[in-house]
């Protein structure tokens, strides 16, 4: 038995190349475990974003449920999110190394047989493809990923936690002025509005820096919508 694996083994690939039955065989159960693995992950970035708006969401409700309750709680929950923007851009990395295993297939196997008048949009796919299953790699930076994700969901979730807490040191401190009221402890008001400030300005460069995506993405922004439908069409 291990002679006969032994001497099979470098001639494997080439015998199922040449059976087409056992190529689309072998393509579509790559396929189907492919996209079972982007669901998994695609599920795994709801969750972390689901976590992070209920948390906001608590502090939130804490911060303003009283006027005696410290401002600087909003602060803590610009630190929480932060954390999930953390764990969820690392995750939109795993996602999206199987999502563009996915998109190599559907772009390059599945629209092929659909409409074979169409051109292939990668010619050595199925090298690219195998290379990646023998060596798997991140295909974009965690930088990418974090941009992504801000522009996508967390820029939004951190600008409400902004104008909560400038509302906070502002409308339900009447009796300070804003310096007074965003003091810390020790820290004085100025010095947390710097740190505060600081911290927007990077978020507000991450996200707004333009460059070059490596993510794989299934639409494509620059099409207009509803190409394919009939006018008229309900």
């Amino acid at each position: 038995m291990s002679e006969r694996t032994e001497g099979s083994s470098p001639d494997i690939g080439a015998e199922i190349e040449g059976d087409v039955t056992d190529m689309t065989s072998i393509l579509g159960d790559t396929y189907r475990g492919e996209l079972d693995r982007e669901t998994t992950w695609r599920g795994r970035l709801d969750q972390t974003t689901s976590w992070a708006v209920t948390v906001m969401a608590a502090i939130l409700t804490w911060a303003f449920s009283s006027p005696d309750n410290p401002h600087y709680i909003v602060l803590v929950g610009v630190l929480a999110v932060g954390l999930f923007l953390l764990i969820e851009s690392r995750r939109y990395r795993d996602y999206d190394v199987y999502r563009s295993r996915v998109r190599l297939i559907q772009e390059n196997l599945l629209a092929e047989a659909i409409d074979p008048s169409g051109s292939v949009e990668r010619r050595n796919w199925r090298t690219e493809l195998g290379e990646d299953y023998r060596t798997p790699t991140m295909k974009i930076t965690l930088g990418e990923a974090v941009a992504n994700r801000l522009r996508r969901i967390y820029f939004a979730l951190l600008v409400v936690l902004l104008l909560a807490w400038l509302f906070r040191i502002t409308a339900f401190a009447a009796s300070e002025s804003p310096l007074e009221a965003a003091s810390v402890g020790a820290l004085s008001g100025a010095v947390v509005l710097a740190v505060v400030g600081a911290f927007y300005a990077a978020v507000v460069a991450i996200t707004l820096w333009p460059r070059e995506r490596k993510a794989k993405g299934e639409f494509r922004e620059d099409e207009k919508a509803g190409e394919w439908k009939d006018d008229g069409v309900d």
